[in-house]
């Protein structure tokens, strides 16, 4: 069977209740699918209302009731608030792979008021419920998704069409107290939970969804060797020097053994001097070859730039006091030392395989997000790669 693209919207009620990472984990680990690009919008009234328009489809095998329902639910609550005009947030997820849009759909659920066993996203998080006259008195469908691969095309490219415009990094579309000011942190989900397809990804969301916080960008990267070696470039000083004691210590003693004699602590703190950087260079390396997939030394030059073999989900997450939040929900870099219920004494396995980054001070992020760049648009570039120009 060929590839095909297939999207899920997040709506705004599921992210409002900080659902992402259960839908993100339930969706990548039952379908075995890629998640090809993710991308936050701000839909315009525009673009709901020629998104509204699609739903009702003669090629949608759904009941046209349900059809309707759908697009009055899109027009109510994906359009800017009628009062203030204020955008609402969605998140657009993609995903790649044979079979891709049945698959899906499989995990997405129908919609119906009777609840199966809670198997679906919609049987965990969406709602329909009628009165007893057979009207719908509340109706919540927790993720919008295509029903067959045609309806799948027609409205991925409407979506890519205003991704510039209605996606990104969106601003304004969080309220705040007078007088407060929310910071933005920068948040990697790293490759070491991309290595089958697992529930991890979402797992780790999840657990940032206690500190309160929005997501106002998401992007799925793949770090040049370029950017990779830039963003950890304030560790490679750090590890030339913190190193020199712990070469010092070992060659002490493994020289020792060798040769059956003690050596003084003078010439075991010149080898530290002299071995120290270099195992720190050698470290630095296991990191980049970490996120990029190459170390600088693995990599042609005229490569260094080029997306790099590792995935990693970037999240711009905004909020009072978002910097402290977010990093007292990851823990310590140490997975060993973090304490109970944090997400790298959960997930993390080593200081540097241990599942995530955060921005450690709002400096940091600042410098972060101008290398990783969250609202670059590699949700277009995927339909149009897949599609052709659109």
């Amino acid at each position: 069977m060929s590839q095909q693209l297939a999207y899920v919207i997040i709506t705004p009620y599921s992210l409002h209740k900080s659902r992402t990472g259960g839908i993100l984990s339930r969706l990548i680990s039952r379908t075995g699918l890629d998640l090809a690009a993710a991308r936050m919008f701000a839909p315009s009234a525009e673009l709901v209302q020629k998104y509204s328009e699609a739903i009702v489809s003669a090629n949608d095998p759904q009941d046209r009731k349900i059809q309707e329902m759908i697009r009055d639910y899109i027009l109510k609550n994906l359009s800017p608030d009628a009062k203030t005009g204020s955008r609402r947030r969605v998140m657009m997820l993609l995903f790649r792979g044979e079979d891709a849009v049945r698959k899906v759909r499989s995990v997405v659920g129908n919609l119906g008021p009777e609840r199966r066993g809670g198997e679906t996203i919609r049987d965990t998080y969406g709602d329909l419920i009628y009165d007893d006259n057979g009207s719908v008195r509340y109706f919540e469908p927790a993720v919008l998704a295509a029903p067959n691969a045609e309806e799948a095309d027609i409205k991925l490219k409407l979506w890519a069409k205003y991704s510039d415009t209605d996606g990104g990094l969106l601003e304004n579309v969080n309220a705040y107290p007078l007088g407060e000011t929310p910071q933005r942190t920068l948040v990697l989900i790293k490759p070491d939970n991309f290595r089958f397809a697992t529930g991890r990804p979402g797992n780790v969301i999840d657990f940032f969804s206690r500190t309160g916080l929005y997501i106002v960008a998401i992007k799925v990267h793949r770090m040049s060797v370029s950017e990779a070696s830039e963003f950890y470039g304030p560790v490679r000083e750090v590890l030339r020097t913190k190193l020199k004691d712990v070469v010092a210590g070992k060659s002490k003693t493994a020289l020792e053994k060798e040769f059956g004699f003690p050596i003084p602590e003078a010439t075991a703190k010149q080898l530290g001097d002299l071995l120290g950087p270099i195992f720190g260079d050698n470290q630095f390396d296991n990191i980049v070859r970490f996120m990029a997939g190459r170390s600088p030394s693995e990599c042609p030059p005229a490569e260094h730039d080029q997306p790099g073999s590792e995935k990693c989900i970037a999240l711009v997450y905004e909020g009072i006091g978002a910097v402290a939040k977010i990093r007292d929900v990851l823990g310590p870099t140490d997975p060993s030392k973090a304490p109970p219920g944090s997400i790298r004494r959960e997930f993390g396995s080593s200081i540097m395989v241990n599942a995530a980054h955060a921005s450690d001070a709002p400096e940091s992020a600042t410098r972060e997000l101008g290398i990783v760049k969250p609202a670059d648009n590699n949700f277009r570039r995927v339909a149009e790669q897949f599609y052709g120009k659109l």
